[in-house]
């Protein structure tokens, strides 16, 4: 039984900025749900930022954030990585990377001058950000003869389950995303159509 089958990601991308002693910190966040995600958008920003002096970051991700990973890119260590993922966890999202971009002013600003900026940055970006909660869904391939087709159809209208794609033959195939506190119910009612059978496949 899942008791909590929700978490908080931002709806979209989103920009915050913070200056100090002639030093630029561009923040952006990100929604992401894998680390080739993460590693497109670091690749593009890298690019289009090639002039910027670092590019630290912190992403979350997976509905309980158990996947997780700081970068400082040659700032002093736990100044960069460290405040980023921190502000992840204040506002508490996940499937999410920030970037923060410095533009380096001439001036050092310290440890702790350090810690603020991007900290600060990052908080901006995801205040500016909309917070949204999302369902931790299972996905399922259900296979199935033409004759039980309206019943199946029927589980899936009455339980508020989306269809992903479908394939309708002799053999019919639907791949369904399943909110995970009503898997059990929905496989139970499934298992009762005769010659009916879901598959695990992932979970988004």
């Amino acid at each position: 039984m899942v008791v909590d089958d929700t978490y908080k990601t931002i709806e979209a991308p989103s920009e915050g900025l913070y200056k100090e002693k002639g030093s630029k910190f561009i923040a952006l966040a990100f929604p992401a749900s894998s680390e080739e995600q993460v590693k497109e958008v670091l690749d593009e920003l890298r690019k289009s930022y090639h002039d910027a002096r670092h590019h630290c970051y912190a992403y979350s991700l997976g509905a309980r954030g158990d996947k997780w990973r700081m970068n400082d890119d040659g700032e002093p260590s736990g100044t960069a990585g460290k405040p980023i993922y921190g502000q992840l966890q204040s506002f508490e999202v996940t499937n999410i990377l920030a970037v923060v971009i410095r533009y380096f002013g001439g001036t050092k600003l310290g440890v702790s001058g350090l810690i603020n900026a991007y900290k600060t940055a990052t908080h901006d970006a995801l205040a500016n950000a909309k917070v949204i909660t999302k369902t931790v869904n299972d996905i399922f391939k259900l296979t199935f003869g033409y004759t039980v087709m309206n019943d199946i159809m029927r589980i899936i209208k009455e339980t508020d389950v989306e269809i992903k794609s479908q394939n309708f033959d002799n053999v019919c195939s639907i791949v369904t995303s399943v909110r995970q506190k009503q898997v059990d119910e929905f496989l139970q009612r499934v298992k009762k159509v005769d010659g009916a059978a879901a598959e695990y496949l992932s979970t988004e």
